[in-house]
């Protein structure tokens, strides 16, 4: 049995759910999973503090992941866990590309998520509600346009390698929009566009949200950019569901399960059996 233990910084749109992706029905074997959250906050004694309990935690796999990994929080952490000697992957956003190359440098995987964008975190608009609508068109988004099929994917590779006793090849990917498409399973080429223009839309609300919540003072302009930026994101799950849904009408869905063993099988029709 492979033991995972994720350590949670701070809050991006793929936190939420990244250990179940792994073991969707609960049904796996092969696999043990532990998760250790800071919660929203991501300050350094706060990721210290998590790191310390994650290392007390027998693991074979080590997963951070954090909104912008160069921050002095999840660095902190990194560098915390790298003492343990485990292989460690990195799970962040967009910003984090600028440090891409430390992290090979480091010998750490990553996995930079494009599309998974900066919410709208301004006080005048931002409330536990908002936060909560915002996520889920987030979460909407990644899983149709095949963001969270890499991801499992990757992982489930690094756990079979670290199974069969060998040194695991992390994976080292800024998930675009090709590598997200690519692993979508979408075949219907409208379907397909349509989910290409939701994965651009939402990397858009990255821009729009930073704009609002650190360029701009004055609070008439910074509440209507932020909003925009919500928006923008609420479309952009509406555009992903469209694609879905025309792969429903389809009958083309892919569905890769993960069985007992830790194996994936795969079909695209609802009513075959699985290959």
């Amino acid at each position: 049995m492979v033991k995972i233990t994720f350590l949670k910084i701070g809050f991006i749109g793929t936190t939420p759910l990244i250990d179940a992706l792994l073991d969707e029905r609960a049904s796996r074997k092969d696999l043990s999973v532990r998760v250790v959250s800071s919660g929203c906050k991501m300050e350094e004694d706060e990721a210290l503090d998590v790191s310390r309990i994650a290392s007390s935690i027998e693991s074979d796999l080590y997963i951070v992941i954090s909104p912008n990994a160069g921050l002095p929080g999840p660095s902190a952490a990194r560098r915390f866990l790298k003492e343990t000697g485990k292989p460690i992957i990195v799970i962040s956003d967009d910003p984090s590309r600028k440090i891409a190359k430390t992290l090979e440098e480091e010998g750490l995987g990553y996995l930079i998520i494009c599309a998974d964008p900066m919410i709208g975190a301004r006080q005048d608009f931002l409330d536990p509600v908002e936060m909560a609508v915002f996520n889920s068109d987030v979460i909407r988004v990644l899983a149709v346009t095949g963001v969270f099929r890499l991801i499992h994917t990757e992982i489930d590779r690094v756990v079979e390698q670290i199974a069969k006793g060998g040194k695991p090849e992390l994976p080292k990917i800024v998930i675009d929009k090709e590598a997200a498409l690519s692993y979508s399973g979408i075949n219907n080429p409208y379907a397909k566009s349509k989910a290409l223009a939701s994965f651009e839309m939402a990397k858009r609300v990255a821009a729009l949200s930073t704009e609002g919540c650190y360029k701009v003072e004055e609070r008439e302009r910074y509440i209507p950019l932020v909003a925009a930026a919500h928006e923008m994101m609420r479309t952009a799950s509406l555009m992903a569901d469209e694609a879905r849904e025309i792969e429903k009408y389809n009958d083309s869905v892919t569905r890769i399960v993960h069985f007992k063993s830790g194996y994936t099988k795969r079909k695209t029709r609802l009513m075959d059996r699985f290959e």
